[in-house]
């Protein structure tokens, strides 16, 4: 770490013109994360990029999450991009409390998540692309090719993974600038408003999955997957695909962590994160979907050929809820060059 902070605390000091102290902030867990201040009250966020991360493959480029990061911050929702440094950037510190799965399956935080997630999404297009079916055969890849442990019977699921985004491409929207990453923490409270940030993973993606992925990290039972599809969409039609979404979080992701607990063990030590539990606990809650008897009907309703009085549809009237258990992009072209510095 300090080779990587060493040097972007040099230029932050430059910067600000007077000296700086540091205070390591836990919780992220890839990169590294301080907040900076000086004797004059001010306080920011400094990004240390590590490189193995995206070399790894788990995460774009750092020169694009530069780019999405700023764009983001044009989006209203996003931290401010303050400097940008080689490999780190310097961001506004956003005074609010941290979000955790508790406060993100509150009823009463649905609006305000939905609304964040709408102001990026109508936000300045991102300069990567991400599809979770590709980050997913990325990922698949990198195991074999390092000889990583992938889950028993992972490979198995495959032939319903490939009808699920078969059915998911039947009536595929435009995508939209998504975080794509949008662990409860990756929340923060400023005032009334959600901000969102870590953008790691962002790309253009399937506005329905930017939902699911926030349900399969703070474990959603049907019952919210409705509510924050309502709170996004102004009803809840894309219930289903929200739901399969959520479902292709949980299973893709086992391989992130996989991957991650392989091929960066000193970073995962330094971040104190089991990371090896963690895959396990996504794919076991992936299998318990892909068994779950409502699988059909959901890829059914997706497809368009919804059963409307079938009580087991994720969508009114009948359903009961559920209880839940707890690919890199790629940049289709440079930002251009009048571009405002991303951080």
């Amino acid at each position: 770490m300090p080779d990587l902070l060493g040097p972007a605390l040099e230029l932050v000091t430059a910067w600000a013109g007077r000296p700086v102290t540091y205070t390591p902030i836990k919780g992220g867990l890839s990169h590294h994360i301080v907040r900076v201040e000086t004797d004059a009250g001010d306080r920011w966020l400094l990004r240390v990029l590590d490189p193995n991360v995206s070399a790894a493959g788990l995460g774009i480029p750092l020169d694009l999450e530069i780019v999405n990061t700023s764009r983001a911050a044009q989006a209203g929702v996003g931290a401010e991009v303050l400097l940008r440094l080689p490999g780190a950037m310097l961001l506004e510190y956003i005074d609010g409390p941290t979000l955790d799965a508790a406060a993100v399956r509150d009823p009463a935080m649905t609006e305000d998540i939905a609304a964040a997630c709408r102001r990026l999404h109508a936000g300045p297009r991102f300069a990567t692309d991400f599809s979770i079916f590709r980050k997913l055969e990325e990922l698949l890849a990198l195991c074999h090719a390092h000889g990583l442990k992938i889950p028993q019977g992972y490979e198995d699921r495959l032939p319903a993974v490939a009808e699920i985004e078969a059915a998911l491409a039947v009536r595929q929207p435009p995508t939209v600038p998504c975080h794509n990453d949008l662990l409860p923490e990756n929340f923060i409270l400023d005032g009334s408003v959600v901000r969102i940030v870590d953008y790691q993973l962002s790309g253009n993606n399937d506005p329905a999955f930017e939902l699911g992925d926030i349900a399969a990290e703070a474990d959603y039972d049907r019952e919210m997957v409705r509510r924050l599809t309502r709170a996004y969409f102004g009803d809840d039609d894309p219930a289903a695909r929200v739901q399969l979404y959520l479902l292709m979080s949980n299973f893709t992701w086992t391989l992130w962590f996989s991957v991650h607990h392989g091929l960066l063990a000193e970073q995962a030590a330094a971040a104190d994160f089991d990371y090896d539990a963690e895959a396990a606990d996504k794919f076991a809650q992936a299998v318990r979907d892909l068994d779950d008897p409502g699988l059909g009907l959901l890829i059914d309703d997706v497809r368009g050929r919804r059963r409307p009085h079938d009580p087991t549809l994720p969508s009114p009237p009948a359903t009961q809820p559920r209880p839940s258990t707890p690919a890199t992009g790629t940049a289709p072209s440079p930002p251009p060059p009048n571009a405002p510095p991303a951080g």
